[in-house]
């Protein structure tokens, strides 16, 4: 019980970065229907830019509290993925909005892979130590432990989840976001700007997934170039798995999708005889996808992808 209990929680703290990239993937699909496979890669700046100011304030700034600085860069690191992301749409994806399909799907990736060269020649390809900023003292919890990093982890993205989904649902903002989902058109005849509502949720998805990576990089201690493709090929799974275009379907399926991969990497030994090893772990998250959409096309909440896509 004890291993399991630890295994719940690594996978709570996996879902939850998961589910702060899987929101952005969404919310982008769900208003211009476009998977913005760059997304990942705006994580991989936000963790880097971090990782660029902490050494700087370290330098330039010694003994200030290691919470300041984290505080300081996860700021500075929101800010620049904000207006990367802002940047590639009204620069890549703005001109092909209404395109064919496939246009907008390859520019993305062409996106992604130009910012993880632009990443590897401004921050070399060497793997970066990301500094320990918190306290290592573990907090045990029934047999299990969990760091104060991973509190952290947890509380951020408690509080970036219940301010995104204050502002979808309460504000203006979220309103205009909702009437451009249903129709753009029709929306801006009501006096809603699409562009500026488009290139807000932009903004917004910059935001959470430059939270995720800061939280990523301080929870796993490194970070590199390449360090977005397989959080974001799996925070867009999970996206698909609750259901993409709907909010609440992403986080279930990168909470879900964190559990499975974490109590999957804890058994997979016991359950192939050691013919496995835990770093086989993500075969299970895309085992359970590939039967969930067998099932169920839509994700566990999701609108009739086929429709949109």
């Amino acid at each position: 019980m004890d291993i399991l209990l630890q295994q719940i929680i690594n996978g709570l703290v996996l879902g939850s970065m998961y589910a702060l990239i899987a929101l952005g993937y969404t919310m982008v699909y769900g208003i211009i229907n476009l998977i913005n496979f760059a997304h990942g890669e705006v994580m991989m700046v936000g963790a880097l830019t971090s990782w660029t100011i902490i050494g700087m304030m370290q330098e330039s700034m010694p003994g200030t509290p290691g919470y300041i600085i984290l505080i300081i860069a996860l700021v500075i690191s929101c800010v620049v993925a904000a207006v990367l992301n802002f940047t590639i749409e009204k620069v890549a994806y703005r001109p092909l909005r209404n395109s064919p399909k496939l246009a907008p799907m390859l520019t993305a990736m062409g996106m992604s892979i130009l910012l993880q060269t632009l990443a590897m020649i401004i921050w070399k390809p060497n793997f970066k130590s990301y500094p320990t900023l918190l306290s290592n003292t573990p907090i045990e919890i029934g047999g299990a432990v969990i760091s104060p990093t991973q509190v952290m982890i947890l509380g951020f993205t408690a509080v970036s989840l219940a301010v995104l989904m204050w502002l979808v649902n309460y504000t203006r903002l979220g309103r205009a976001m909702r009437a451009t989902s249903e129709n753009p058109r029709v929306a801006a005849l009501m006096g809603v700007k699409p562009d500026m509502v488009i290139s807000a949720t932009f903004v917004i998805g910059a935001v959470l997934a430059a939270i995720a990576g800061v939280m990523y990089a301080s929870n796993y201690g490194t970070a590199q170039h390449a360090m977005g493709f397989l959080p974001g090929l799996k925070a867009f799974t999970a996206a698909v798995f609750g259901g993409i275009g709907n909010l609440g379907g992403a986080v279930v399926g990168a909470i879900l999708l964190g559990l499975i991969e974490s109590i999957g990497a804890g058994y997979i030994g016991a359950l192939t005889g050691g013919v496995l090893g835990s770093h086989y772990s993500d075969i299970f998250a895309f085992i359970v996808l590939i039967i969930v959409l067998t099932l169920r096309p839509s994700g566990l909440l999701g609108e009739r992808v086929a429709d949109r896509a």
